[in-house]
């Protein structure tokens, strides 16, 4: 299936009131794991490329290539997306690339000189047929101006849409960053509010943190794209481990990722599901 963009999905999933299901792309079995998820549910998906994991590998082009390969291959539509890109120049070769949906993150910056930095991103990737998710300030979970009890304000969350001409906004409603444990508390309520208060699609970061009825029920409130990374980190590492702890003289890389990656599809298929993604 041709790649398609994010605004596609994202922007009908919003008019639809469903979710859309945004995960990490670490390394490939990632990346194919994601795509087995929700070919298994009919669902479309968003493989994220966060500004961290192109450090990791060094470079952006070798894993974006290989995941923008297994995303054309897919029956499913299937979003590439740059997460939390602060490097103005990594959106440019995301962008060349073939991306087709950037979150530009100057959410460290002051409020004013963070419209003008993503008011440009923003023209810029407009210009490409992109797609451009942005945050006033940061979700909690990074050392920043939000910590987990932060809460976006409806009104400072509508001037920022209007004033950057972003696609997508994400907010802070409770949710918090690399949390191993789901027990983080939403704020529906603000979450409606913002929904009745915002002309663009709301993103959910931090969803790791959040128990299976509580982001069904934050879709439900108006929540759209949804980002999940640290609990499928935990289900790919727990099936590694539990093989290596039994067959501990294993070599054969593929004989502990493989499962691992399988126990990820399954997983995906699952969070989609309750996502209402399908």
């Amino acid at each position: 299936m041709p790649l398609v963009s994010g605004a596609e999905v994202v922007l009908a999933a919003a008019q639809a009131g469903r979710g859309v299901g945004a995960f990490n792309v670490i390394q490939l079995e990632h990346a194919t794991a994601l795509i087995a998820g929700a070919e298994q549910v009919g669902a479309p998906v968003i493989l994220q490329i966060s500004e961290n994991a192109v450090k990791y590998h060094g470079a952006l082009k070798p894993i974006g290539v290989a995941t923008l390969a297994a995303a054309a291959a897919a029956s499913v539509p299937v979003v590439v997306h740059l997460d939390h890109a602060m490097d103005r120049d990594l959106v440019t070769e995301a962008v060349s690339l073939g991306f087709t949906s950037v979150m530009f993150d100057a959410s460290k910056l002051e409020y004013a000189d963070n419209v003008t930095a993503t008011s440009e991103v923003t023209a810029y990737c407009h210009e490409h047929g992109v797609f451009v998710e942005a945050e006033i300030g940061e979700v909690g979970g990074k050392d920043g101006v939000h910590a987990p009890g932060a809460r976006t304000r409806p009104d400072e969350a509508l001037a920022f849409a209007e004033a950057t001409g972003v696609d997508a906004l994400a907010v802070a409603v409770g949710s918090s960053h690399a949390m191993t444990e789901r027990t983080a508390e939403l704020d529906f309520t603000l979450i409606g509010e913002l929904r009745a208060a915002v002309p663009v699609p709301l993103v959910l970061h931090g969803s790791s943190g959040v128990a299976d009825e509580d982001l069904t029920r934050a879709v439900e409130a108006g929540m759209t794209k949804v980002n999940i990374a640290t609990h499928l980190n935990n289900v790919f590492t727990g099936v590694v481990r539990e093989i290596l702890a039994d067959q501990p003289t294993l070599v054969d890389t593929r004989k502990y990722l493989g499962p691992a990656r399988t126990a990820v599809a399954s997983e995906v298929a699952r969070l989609l599901t309750i996502l209402k993604a399908v």
